[in-house]
């Protein structure tokens, strides 16, 4: 018999998923029943860029995500300091339609 601790989640991560995909913009909108997170690789120089994931979620989790982020990079300075904020001057202006936010 298992000692697994009750409540135990077993995550598996494929190999495809685990490459990850690299992102330097996100474009955040929300209705009020979700979220949606939108991740873009915006290239240097280029005049269209192509949102490569989409990450749709209730508010609540919207929130815990927020919480989990904002300890992770608290926890981030603490060990290597602060990561200079460039704001929002290197990127382009643009909309989707609807309330946004950039990240």
């Amino acid at each position: 018999m298992e000692n697994k601790p009750k409540n135990q989640l077993n995550i598996e991560l494929s190999e495809e998923i685990a490459e990850g995909v690299y992102s330097n913009l996100a474009i955040i909108t929300h209705s009020p029943s979700e979220f949606v997170l939108d991740f873009v690789k915006l290239m240097p120089g280029a005049p269209k860029a192509r949102v490569k994931s989409r990450i749709i979620m209730t508010p609540q989790h919207a929130k815990r995500l927020f919480k989990a982020l904002a300890d992770n990079l608290n926890k981030y300075e603490s060990s290597f300091g602060n990561i200079k904020d460039v704001g929002n001057e290197t990127m382009p202006p643009f909309t989707m339609g609807g309330p946004t936010a950039e990240a």
